[in-house]
């Protein structure tokens, strides 16, 4: 893996087919994950992926509609983001910011500040065929 946006690609397509499988290759050992709705931050590859299955499984029990976009930050924090909506494409719920070091993923960021609102957005839901 490159850059980040090749990582956030592989976390929209995650989300957007509910499988872990097009993440869990470009994670580091020492991966961080935090959400600003969840005090404990997940310190390692092996505790996000204990973490994140069970979630994708039961969002793909509930039938919820989840929709990752590719996005793109012009202000507070400028770069490549994923815009996370649920049951609409225009029901934004938060951002996913991202940081990559030696090739991998080692952190990923759920944020409801900055807005998702103030995201550029780009139509583009990686996993999803349109």
């Amino acid at each position: 893996m490159k850059d980040l946006e090749t990582g956030l690609r592989a976390y929209a397509t995650m989300m957007n087919t509910l499988s872990a499988d097009a993440i869990e290759p470009l994670l580091a050992d020492d991966f961080h994950y935090s959400s600003q709705w969840v005090l404990a931050e997940i310190t390692s590859k092996q505790e996000y992926l204990d973490y994140i299955r069970p979630k994708l499984k039961a969002v793909r029990d509930s039938e919820t509609k989840v929709w990752a976009e590719m996005a793109y930050l012009e202000q507070e924090i400028p770069g490549p983001c994923v815009v996370l909506a649920q049951n609409s494409k225009d029901n934004l719920l938060s951002l996913i910011l991202g940081k990559v070091a030696n090739g991998k993923l080692t952190r990923l960021d759920m944020c409801g500040a900055p807005s998702p609102h103030s995201a550029k957005r780009s139509g583009e839901y990686p996993g999803l065929l349109s």
